[in-house]
């Protein structure tokens, strides 16, 4: 079968399709004819080894795929790896039945992103009716969820970062209050501005380096900040622990992958953002679709922001 494999780590340029065997599902596993794959911001580390986990060589990338099983389910499914191909194998708890009403692009964005701005909002900073919530990289997958999902829960005031003016339009359409420069310089200066003069109480936060530094400077009284992705690849400043106390706030981690030990943890919120999609109430936002034979370029347009939302990957062309 056809297949994105990378031999090498490194940039874009390591993304090579080949031929390779089909995979076979064993016991407790089901094999899947793919549709689409997804892509991810993750899969950028992935692909130069510098993710949370370390990966093996060779690979082929791509965490989650939407397509038919043998006996016919439309599913969207969490693969871990091995996504961009034509066949791809998921365990069986981790490949739900997708409903009609829910598109493939809605599938992917919501089974992965929208499962993380979930648990950002419900798990790691339990938002609370009236809050002031800052989401970084609003037009992009997870952001433009978490956008919509904030507003839905009762957030106060939601301000979105995005890199572009057509970006920062695009977070407002989804329903920001507030859209601004997401550059470093200025940024705790922009992020007060928005929010009258006021600290903010949740911040999700996913660029690293001087951008966690300004956020965790504009975060309030009690507030939380949550980290869950660094792409700027900048280290932060060190926090001293004692600053934390000022304000009693908290500095939280989320990673997906420790959700994936509970099925639950995903099928429960999974299930939840699927019917407000079908109802209409939840819009997520797919950005681009791009043949297998184009996934250099998919990765490279999504590491110089060229892109928003949900972007996927046709393994057919």
């Amino acid at each position: 079968m056809r297949a994105v494999q990378i031999t090498e780590f490194g940039g874009p340029e390591v993304l090579k399709v080949s031929e390779v065997d089909a995979p076979a599902a064993g016991d407790g596993q089901v094999l899947i004819t793919v549709d689409r794959a997804g892509i991810n911001y993750a899969d950028t580390h992935q692909v130069e080894n510098s993710y949370l986990s370390r990966t093996e060589l060779p690979l082929v990338p791509g965490g989650e795929v939407v397509g038919r099983t043998a006996d016919g389910r439309r599913v969207v499914a969490l693969v871990g790896s091995g996504g961009y191909a034509q066949q791809a194998v998921a365990a069986a708890p981790y490949a739900w039945d997708v409903p009609e009403g829910v598109s493939d692009g809605d599938a992917l964005a919501l089974v992965l992103q929208g499962t993380t701005a979930w648990h950002l909002l419900r798990t790691s900073t339990h938002l609370q009716p009236g809050e002031t919530v800052l989401v970084h990289a609003g037009a992009g997958g997870v952001g433009s969820l978490a956008i919509q999902l904030a507003k839905l829960w009762g957030a106060g005031r939601v301000i979105a970062t995005a890199s572009t003016e057509e970006k920062r339009r695009q977070t407002v359409d989804l329903g920001a209050d507030a859209a601004i420069d997401g550059t470093a310089d200025g940024l705790k200066d922009r992020i007060l501005a928005a929010n009258d003069g006021k600290p903010v109480d949740i911040v999700l936060e996913m660029v690293g380096g001087r951008t966690f530094d300004a956020s965790f400077e504009a975060l309030g009284r009690f507030g939380r900040l949550v980290v869950f992705g660094a792409a700027s690849r900048e280290a932060a400043q060190p926090v001293d622990p004692r600053g934390l106390m000022v304000g009693s706030k908290t500095i939280a981690g989320f990673w997906l992958a420790d959700c994936f030990k509970q099925p639950a943890l995903l099928g429960d919120p999974l299930k939840e953002l699927f019917d407000l999609t079908v109802a209409g109430r939840l819009h997520p936002v797919v950005g681009g679709e791009y043949a297998l034979s184009e996934v250099a370029k998919a990765h490279e347009d999504m590491r110089a922001r060229r892109t928003v939302g949900k972007l996927l990957l046709d393994p057919t062309r």
